[in-house]
């Protein structure tokens, strides 16, 4: 591959390189370093039933929340990297992370800083919401998401910082919300010399 440098003249710069890093880092903050959180994200997105809080001591429950890696979440669909939700036959619904990034602009003329807004959309069943106790599932699941990100460092420059909520109906079974961070991109990412 030729060199992008000797067509531009100078080292190039994208934001949209460090989406990728980001989605890592994002999966890793509310799945791998966030312990026991973590394991109350699985139980949200994995056990589809009412007492899936509650239910502390079922074997079937802490089976599945242990043997359920983030690889299986991402194979198995639960977590999304694609704004789409297409299900296969005879799949059963579950709830839903997907993560997708959105709105690009320079932060100030003549500076080579970017934003973007990060968006987690948490979809789930509708009849699925109730956990009892006046609890809501996607609201679970974006309380535990909203505390372990919000304020928190990714590629960019700064922090990613909470901007809005907003409810989300995608049919009569399916609803959430979709939460979304602004984050600030500088020369975090450069195009490698081959």
């Amino acid at each position: 591959m030729r060199s992008i440098k000797r067509y531009i003249g100078e080292e190039p710069k994208s934001s949209f390189l460090s989406c990728e890093k980001d989605a890592e880092t994002i999966i890793r903050k509310l799945f791998v370093e966030s312990a026991p959180y973590s394991d109350e994200l699985k139980r949200l997105l994995l056990i589809n039933t009412k007492d899936c809080l509650d239910d502390r001591e079922n074997p079937v429950y802490i089976k599945k929340i242990q043997e359920t890696s983030v690889a299986d979440l991402v194979d198995q669909g639960y977590i999304r990297f694609s704004p789409t939700l297409m299900f296969k036959e005879n799949e059963n619904v579950k709830s839903y992370i997907i993560i997708s990034f959105d709105e690009f602009s320079r932060v100030d003329e003549g500076t080579y800083f970017r934003d973007c807004i990060i968006e987690i959309d948490v979809i789930c069943n509708m009849n699925q919401w109730d956990l009892g106790n006046f609890r809501q599932r996607p609201l679970k699941i974006m309380g535990y998401i909203d505390g372990l990100l919000n304020e928190s460092k990714l590629t960019g420059i700064g922090t990613i910082n909470f901007l809005s909520a907003k409810e989300i109906v995608l049919s009569e079974e399916l609803a959430g919300y979709c939460l979304m961070y602004k984050a600030y991109h500088g020369n975090d990412d450069k195009i490698e010399e081959e």
